[in-house]
């Protein structure tokens, strides 16, 4: 697959993710992944293979292009933003790096000059206090790519299981108030044509979880399930979409169930989650569906209680590269499925 390499923020140099991205490029062979290039931290990115007891051969480039030609035997490294940081101690010198690495990446993805984005994890109030705006690095993208935030929706990916939030960082006694028609239809239109154009699922099928225990057992436990939830998801098949629902959450994931749907459409941010990491913690990838270019992450946090110990588990980061660049040559027609 010859196209642009995958861009790679850093995240916070503090965490794990600048040697889980080391760790990446060391088994590029053996998991055949793409060429990619890390926006700056040449310097944090070499002591942190060091922990995990590899010398990481670095080349620092002025352009993405070059990457092609060095990855082979080096990490290429963008020019530029660096420092010294030690691993499990975020500050703000930290997160003004990983804000710095994370702004040039998404820049250059838009620019056509990466393509994808690949974002290492970030530790969010830390970057609020240097002005990073946004509830995290989805809507980042979304408004880099002048795209409104609800257009941009996180999809949580596995081998077994790919799931999608309908509400996400909010509290849960404000989640019923904010399933509506329009949310779940616009959510689920982007979800199904996201499958099919980065996924190359050629019908894809969508099972939508109910919002309460049982469905609501006919009404005796809610009515949103059957006044919003149901008729919502008619109109939709009515579309020509394969989608089904509202399904009791409780038999959703087993693994019976699973071979009846591509993705399932969650009401809240535990119903979406639990499950997914249950069955793919180390693997699993945070991928956001409906924007003009690709973005993909690990889906697990800084881990700052065991950055630096050679502990941190590599698979999801490897995934999350790997996708992203499957993605994105789907969407250049360089994969056939």
């Amino acid at each position: 697959m010859e196209f642009p390499p995958l861009a790679v923020s850093l995240g916070d140099p503090a965490g794990v993710g600048p040697e889980l991205i080391a760790e990446a490029w060391a088994r590029r062979e053996a998991e055949e992944l793409p060429p990619f290039f890390v926006a700056g931290g040449a310097d944090i990115l070499r002591s942190a293979a060091r922990t995990r007891g590899r010398e990481l051969p670095v080349i620092e480039i002025f352009h993405p292009a070059e990457a092609l030609e060095l990855f082979g035997h080096a990490l290429p490294v963008l020019a530029g933003a660096d420092g010294l940081c030690t691993p499990g101690q975020p500050s703000r010198e930290g997160a003004e790096l990983a804000l710095a690495s994370l702004t040039e990446a998404t820049e250059l993805v838009c620019a056509g000059e990466a393509a994808a984005l690949v974002t290492a994890p970030i530790a969010k109030a830390r970057l609020a206090e240097v002005g990073f705006d946004h509830p995290g690095q989805t809507e980042f993208v979304a408004a880099a790519c002048s795209y409104a935030p609800g257009d941009a929706v996180m999809m949580l990916a596995g081998p077994q299981l790919r799931t999608v939030p309908l509400t996400v960082h909010v509290a849960l006694k404000d989640v019923p108030g904010l399933i509506t028609p329009a949310l779940i239809q616009r959510k689920a239109r982007i979800v199904a044509s996201a499958l099919y154009r980065d996924f190359g699922i050629a019908s894809p099928r969508l099972a939508v979880a109910a919002l309460n225990p049982h469905a609501g057992e006919d009404g005796r436990m809610g009515r949103e399930d059957i006044d919003i939830v149901a008729p919502t998801i008619a109109a939709l098949a009515a579309e020509g979409i394969a989608i089904t629902g509202p399904h009791a959450a409780d038999g959703l994931f087993t693994a019976h169930a699973r071979e009846s749907y591509d993705v399932a459409l969650c009401m809240y941010h535990d119903q979406a989650l639990i499950p997914l990491k249950a069955l793919a913690f180390d693997n699993g990838v945070n991928v956001t569906l409906g924007l003009p270019v690709v973005r993909t992450s690990p889906d697990h946090g800084t881990a700052f209680a065991i950055a630096g110990q050679n502990l941190a588990n590599p698979g999801a980061t490897i995934a999350a590269i790997r996708m992203a660049g499957e993605c994105a040559a789907r969407r250049l027609g360089l994969l056939d499925d």
